[in-house]
């Protein structure tokens, strides 16, 4: 049989048993006065780093909070210079380039980007999509089947992944499908189509 394992597991338990372990042992257990002496030095050797353990994890929690105070304050003060430049009647885009002061939300042109798709077969017909929105209210979703000869709009996906749950054309039979996709905004169709992707059905 196993030897069941008496140790406490936790930090803390395991203190709490070693001091009450150390307390009671004298020499009338059985225990050598060089082996009992022993144990007391293990005992305070790990009290003594326990404590030096929680000291760092206290000051390393102080050290954060600092640091996020401090990364707060200088925001506020980044954010109000910013605002001051941005409201200069010779303020330019190419100045905010320059100085770094253009989110990336500004930089992304709806009307001239394109979705990025893919799609992950998960067999018998259906096909995972998946896109980033960004700052549009969806996509439409087109497909071009084996048949088809024409893209065929199968319909319009406001989250990620989108999926495709048609049946196979021939039940058994692997087909080819083809997507594309294009954002939406206010229900218009208001960029570049994506690129192509093809995508194996198996059955």
């Amino acid at each position: 049989m196993p030897k069941s394992n008496f140790i406490p597991a936790s930090d803390h338990d395991f203190l709490v048993w070693f001091d009450h372990f150390v307390s009671n042992l004298t020499q009338d257990s059985g225990v050598s006065e060089a082996d009992l002496n022993a144990l007391k030095e293990a005992n305070k050797n790990v009290n003594d780093k326990a404590i030096h353990a929680s000291d760092t994890v206290a000051l390393a929690k102080k050290a954060t909070a600092d640091k996020n105070d401090s990364r707060q304050s200088a925001e506020a003060i980044i954010r109000a210079e910013v605002r001051r430049i941005k409201a200069r009647t010779d303020y330019t885009e190419g100045l905010g380039a320059q100085l770094g002061i253009i989110g990336p939300e500004h930089l992304f042109d709806i009307a001239t980007a394109h979705p990025d798709l893919s799609g992950i077969d998960q067999t018998g017909g259906l096909v995972s999509l998946s896109f980033t929105k960004y700052k549009s209210d969806g996509i439409n979703v087109y497909c071009q089947r084996e048949n088809d000869v024409d893209w065929v709009w199968i319909g319009r996906a406001t989250l990620s992944p989108y999926l495709d749950n048609r049946p196979l054309l021939v039940t058994g039979k692997p087909e080819l499908r083809r997507y594309t996709a294009i954002y939406m905004l206010k229900d218009k169709e208001i960029s570049q189509f994506s690129d192509d992707i093809v995508i194996n059905c198996a059955p």
